[in-house]
């Protein structure tokens, strides 16, 4: 009982002495431990407050500050450094800020015309395209299929007015099994190639036309400037036969009303042509081998309204007269139908349009529609070719149609042959228009404003009974319009013309841009 007592008191002892590090043998243990545990303490509070002291230092830079020194240096002539991943990677800047200059506008020495000839036909087919080549603005070949006898005795001053002449290659390795056509058509078919392959500079489209083929080349321009010409285009228009159409192919472009190939293209073509070509042996012409190889390039035709065929009979003074929308840009056809002016030839008719042609080839042929309300009259202008005058009220849907003065193709009197609406000359007696032709052409000396003459042209008019003015008392329309070369730069609408005044026999009209609300309003 005694010893449990003092062993109980030993470890009593013991215990107040470890507590109140009272022990001689652990002292200096101890001293040692709570020294380390001070300085440790100390210079982890010495660093905290150096590390605090130096974040508030630190200035921050706004984000927008940060985008604005990334887009100084990327501008900037030197060099950026990335770093990242243990990589460095340079990356050259632009040199300058500002975007490259737009390619320039296509002009006239970017096309080359193509022209298809006949050797039979040359001597009186090449007065149609002295009216509207200009060598010196102009690039192109006549294709032939060969040389023409006269050509080394034509004089200098003609030859000079004429593109060059080329002989086609020979195509007699080609099969053509067409009874009711003629092999020339794979010899016309190959131009586009052929003039590639002259290896001209600097050009974008190469244009195709026949030796009847009159162009407005302004309105060509005009057009090819829509489209990209590093692009694949094949640009043309359909027959105004509907017959022709179903025949042949309401995706092909007729190639007397002419077609544009840009460059793209025309390099596409000439590598796989002459084994398209192969595959077709049966087809008719050179127009729709052309379109199967489209096809087969999978180029779609794209259709612009102003290149015409004009596969009718006749008198073309109905589609003329309301002509659709769009720039005029050829006529073709010409030894098939009558001179587009009266009493005159066909040569002499189409150098009477170059005329208005050199003022405002824009406007050219482009429909107007007003009314005279005092009168009761209804005045269709087609600017730079003629003016008709109703007696009584057309609305203007009726008046773009144009009117059947012409038979189709297969010369009958079919409205149901074509392509598009068309309405009869007249339905009633009194109704006939009274027509007049543009003579002479100018501009006005103070307004800079063009000045065209229309002449009345003396036909037979029925008997007419209804009280009202008599259009056949005018012998003169005269009418005013300023030159719109940017007309085809806005979204198309025909313009406006208004009735101006009647002085003794000549009535005179101003055509322009349409006014603010101003509408073709039937009376």
């Amino acid at each position: 009982m005694k010893s449990n007592n003092h062993k109980d008191s030993s470890e009593k002892l013991m215990l107040d002495r470890i507590l109140t590090g009272s022990g001689s043998s652990n002292r200096p243990g101890s001293k040692l431990m709570v020294l380390l545990l001070l300085l440790v303490s100390a210079t982890y509070v010495v660093y905290t407050l150096q590390l605090i002291s130096n974040s508030r230092a630190c200035h921050v830079e706004p984000f927008s500050a940060v985008v604005r020194r990334l887009n100084d240096i990327v501008n900037s002539s030197q060099p950026l450094i990335l770093l990242q991943s243990n990589q460095t990677a340079v990356i050259e800047s632009h040199t300058s800020s500002s975007p490259p200059p737009p390619p320039p506008k296509t002009e006239l020495r970017h096309v080359v015309f193509g022209i298809a000839a006949s050797a039979r036909l040359w001597k009186q087919r090449k007065e149609y395209i002295k009216i509207w080549y200009k060598p010196d603005k102009m690039r192109g070949y006549v294709w032939l299929e060969k040389p023409v006898k006269r050509l080394d005795q034509e004089n200098d001053e003609e030859t000079n007015l004429l593109p060059p002449v080329k002989i086609s290659a020979d195509t007699s390795r080609f099969p053509y099994k067409n009874k009711q056509g003629h092999r020339s058509a794979i010899r016309i078919s190959r131009i586009v190639t052929e003039t590639l392959k002259l290896g001209l500079r600097d050009v974008r489209w190469f244009v195709m036309g026949d030796d009847d083929t009159v162009f407005v080349a302004e309105n060509l321009i005009r057009v090819l400037r829509k489209y990209d010409h590093n692009q694949m285009y094949y640009i043309g228009s359909l027959s105004e036969s509907h017959l022709q159409n179903i025949y042949f192919s309401y995706g092909m472009a007729y190639g007397g009303g002419g077609f544009a190939v840009s460059y793209p293209l025309a390099v596409a073509l000439s590598k796989m042509q002459d084994r398209c070509i192969k595959r077709y042996p049966a087809l008719y012409g050179s127009d729709d081998r052309m379109q199967a190889c489209m096809a087969e390039l999978g180029v779609p035709l794209t259709k612009e309204l102003g290149f015409h065929q004009y596969d009718v009979y006749g008198n073309l003074f109905g589609l003329l007269a309301a002509h659709p929308v769009a720039p005029l840009v050829t006529l073709h056809h010409l030894d098939v139908v009558e001179p587009i002016f009266p009493n005159m030839t066909r040569v002499d008719s189409l150098k009477r349009l170059q005329g208005p042609a050199m003022l405002d080839s824009a406007g050219l042929m482009q429909q107007s529609i007003c009314y005279d309300k005092r009168r009761k009259w209804t005045v269709s202008v087609s600017w730079g070719y003629a003016v008709q005058i109703f007696r009584g009220v057309f609305s203007a849907r009726e008046m773009e149609m144009p009117s059947r003065t012409f038979l189709n193709w297969y010369r009958r009197a079919d409205y149901t042959a074509y392509a598009f609406n068309t309405r009869p000359v007249s339905r009633h007696p009194c109704q006939k228009p009274f027509v007049f032709y543009m003579t002479t052409t100018g501009v006005h000396p103070t307004t800079n404003m063009t000045v065209t003459r229309y002449e009345s042209y003396p036909v037979a008019q029925p008997e007419c009974r209804w009280k009202m003015a008599n259009p056949g008392d005018l012998r003169t329309v005269t009418v005013y319009k300023k030159p719109d070369p940017h007309l085809w730069d806005r979204s198309p609408r025909r313009n406006c013309c208004r009735v101006k005044s009647k002085k003794n026999n000549t009535l005179e009209i101003s055509v322009a841009v349409c006014k603010e609300g101003e509408v073709v309003e039937v009376m």
